[in-house]
């Protein structure tokens, strides 16, 4: 049980997809420049991570190893978050347009966002059963979404700041979002 609660907090800590791993940066910063698309951005992540890493160690454990298509391991994947993102999108296009609508480009982008199929990746090299792949991917997609928000946080006190004009907008954010990833870093000093 120790080692399941060590994989998600190293996961969304230690290893934070965003600030330590530098993938899916750019929906992060995207997305980040309101509390409520990045909150939105986040759940719509958990799910598609936390799902996609189950069905991704699902289909490598029991089709692709077993029939020595390792190699199409990346194109599975792919294909997997794909279709997870198409069901995304449509249950947000129908339940709640306007976060679908605050979303916009970045919701699709889901399926690009290296970040999800990293974790996917990382799972099989990691040697994860499934119950390891499922909380590495809830971990991953925690972590991704504590960034978010707090980014989000940062940049709506931003706003209110005097900043340098040569440091407003993109500048400024570059290094708040830098900061937090020296922040960060001191997550990778615990021992469990």
């Amino acid at each position: 049980m120790t080692s399941l609660i060590l994989i998600v907090i190293g996961s969304a800590l230690i290893h934070n997809v965003v600030l330590n791993q530098f993938l899916g940066i750019c929906s992060f910063l995207g997305v980040s420049k309101q509390m409520k698309a990045s909150a939105s951005l986040g759940a719509a992540v958990i799910f598609v991570i936390t799902i996609a890493s189950g069905v991704a160690s699902i289909l490598y454990d029991n089709v692709l190893k077993p029939l020595g298509m390792d190699y199409m391991k990346t194109i599975v994947f792919i294909l997997v978050i794909a279709a997870l993102v198409q069901i995304v999108e449509m249950f947000l296009k129908k339940k709640s347009p306007a976060i679908y609508k605050a979303l916009g480009i970045y919701l699709p982008l889901i399926t690009t966002n290296c970040a999800v199929l990293g974790v996917a990746l990382t799972n099989v090299q990691e040697g994860y059963n499934f119950i390891e792949c499922v909380l590495s991917g809830f971990g991953t997609a925690l972590g991704y979404t504590i960034a978010i928000v707090l980014l989000a946080s940062i940049r709506s006190r931003i706003k209110e700041e005097d900043i340098p004009a040569s440091l407003r907008g993109a500048p400024i954010v570059l290094i708040a979002a830098a900061l937090m990833s020296i922040a960060f870093m001191g997550f990778a000093g615990l021992s469990f």
